[in-house]
């Protein structure tokens, strides 16, 4: 397997140029069908801990607070340590981050089952395992996430992605249902010992991965220089910027069909436990559908028109959740919100994945994923307290709307479609040329870039000289601007400010070939006989 492994998907990439994907084609690729299986055993194995744990904290404490901080415990680790797991996940290897990550789960699972085993776990040492596997999972996601584009085709990213969510709902439909087998037949220790074995599939298969990296001649950034890169990278993408809009918009009302469903299986529908397994099993059924139907759909409708169609199928089925007390018409509606959820989540994970180049591309799964898991609890919250005052069937009505009302307010946030922008690498600026070459840490760094405009399409060359400056901005600028001089109307000056001169040098390998369409733009107005002059300015280190 090893072998296999390490030829990734370049081979793919040309083998299937031209042809659309398959749900499954990205599974004929060695390296993403042995991470994917590894991936729906290590999920089973989190969702059974997660039922065998929430049971436990029953028997060791009465305290309402106390099962309650359970999914805090879950939950908390992913915002306080997101955002720097995916700057961790973009400058160290991730290969390597991944084993730790994964290594570091095995151990807290295992430890919390042999504390089991020997009768010596106490409430406060559950909360603080699963803290420890709360942990380890939010640093673990980047990296985990970002690896896709590497191990499979540019053309089967869009279906890897889906099947990625395709492994959730497996895990999520199958792992309660053995959890809870297991915890009746054996004990929440023998849970906890299955999920720790869970992680060693993943283990290995990382392990055997030979991952074909790309060197940099630069030191790598570190952690607070790399999140602060991160976040102004994703403050300038008007890509991610949109993905990030649209997400919030829309988990903040979604978030009420997955809070209040208990409520509605047991107050309206009257079912038991086994009937709410079905109900939420639905979802599931109704997510692999989807999964199914995804690549034709891609095919016919744009990103947009997707994600609309699937917002009001979401909202239809919340609407039927409140206000119909038929368990079989809200099982059937909840088919279709399993299909539409899985066509937004799809859509969002890719459009975030695609809309950063290589580099930055975990950061901003990262931020993506922070935003994304901050709303639903807040949400949840919300909308619990709607329903606690108003009813469920009026929150939900109001959530429906709210969907409706959401996905029409941002409609000028576009999603970009994969293949919109090509932010592969495209170094193509010249080395600086320096009498004497500064100290990599040496700054700020001024850069001017002088051009020569024709005065009647001063306009148009600064309407594509915005472009030019976020992506400078995008890329390490803490600072960019274009100044025309009153005495000549001809001459404009494109100024940039990096922290240091290996921000600079940085910003030389962050170049993409999007980017070199923007500055070729642009230079197409310049009408001097020579190209823009370009300086660099070094801060006088003499000067107060």
């Amino acid at each position: 397997m090893a072998h296999a492994m390490g030829r990734r998907a370049h081979g793919a990439t040309s083998s299937t140029a031209g042809k659309p994907a398959s749900a499954w084609s990205p599974l004929r690729q060695p390296v993403f069908r042995a991470l994917w299986t590894a991936g729906v055993v290590s999920n089973i194995g989190t969702w059974m801990q997660s039922v065998g744990g929430a049971w436990f904290m029953t028997s060791l404490s009465r305290s309402a607070v106390l099962v309650a901080l359970m999914q805090t415990a879950t939950s908390l680790p992913v915002l306080l340590v997101g955002i720097p797991a995916g700057a961790l996940a973009d400058i160290l290897d991730r290969r390597r981050l991944l084993l730790v990550t994964q290594t570091w789960m095995l151990l807290a699972a295992a430890a919390l089952s042999m504390l089991t085993f020997w009768g010596a776990a106490t409430a406060w040492l559950l909360l603080a395992l699963t803290f420890a596997l709360g942990l380890g999972a939010a640093l673990n996601t980047p990296a985990w996430q970002a690896i896709t584009p590497e191990i499979v085709s540019r053309e089967t990213l869009t279906a890897a992605v889906t099947l990625s969510g395709v492994s959730v709902n497996i895990a999520r439909a199958v792992g309660p249902a053995f959890g809870g087998l297991v915890l009746a037949a054996a004990g929440p220790a023998w849970v906890f010992l299955l999920n720790a074995l869970s992680f060693l599939g993943v283990i290995v298969v990382v392990y055997r991965w030979r991952r074909l990296s790309e060197p940099s001649r630069l030191p790598p950034e570190d952690l607070v220089e790399a999140t602060r890169a991160g976040w102004r990278y994703v403050r300038h993408s008007p890509a991610l910027r949109a993905v990030l809009v649209r997400a919030a918009v829309f988990v903040g009302s979604a978030a009420a069909l997955w809070a209040l469903m208990p409520l509605v299986a047991r107050n309206q529908l009257g079912l038991d436990s086994t009937g709410y397994g079905v109900l939420y099993g639905s979802l599931g059924v109704g997510a692999l559908l989807g999964a199914m139907v995804l690549p034709a759909v891609r095919r016919r409708l744009s990103l947009d028109a997707l994600v609309g169609t699937a917002t009001c199928i979401f909202a239809l089925a919340t609407l039927v959740m409140g206000c119909v007390p038929v368990p079989a018409i809200v099982g059937v509606s909840m088919v279709g919100a399993g299909a539409a959820w899985m066509a937004l989540m799809s859509s969002l994970n890719v459009a975030a994945l695609t809309g950063a180049p290589r580099w930055v591309q975990a950061r901003s799964v990262a931020v993506y994923m922070v935003v994304f898991q901050g709303v639903m609890a807040g949400a949840s919250v919300a909308w619990g307290a709607v329903a606690q005052r108003l009813g469920s069937p009026v929150a939900l009505a109001l959530a429906a709307v709210g969907l409706v009302v959401g996905w029409l307010a941002t409609q000028r946030w576009h999603l970009a479609a994969d293949g919109d922008m090509d932010l592969s690498p495209a170094g193509y600026w010249a080395e600086p040329i320096v009498a004497t070459p500064p100290r990599l840490d040496e700054g700020p760094v001024l850069v001017m870039i002088e051009y020569r405009i024709d005065p009647t399409k001063s306009d148009e060359f600064a309407r594509a000289m915005h472009a030019v400056l976020r992506g400078r901005r995008r890329d390490g600028a803490i600072r960019a601007g274009l100044w025309r001089d009153p005495a000549d109307p001809a001459r404009y000056v494109e100024t940039f400010v990096v922290e240091s001169w290996v921000g600079h040098l940085r910003q030389h390998e962050r170049l993409t070939v999007a980017d070199r369409a923007a500055h070729q733009a642009a230079r197409l107005f310049h009408i001097g006989e020579c190209p823009p002059a370009i300086s660099h300015l070094l801060a006088d280190a003499h000067v107060e």
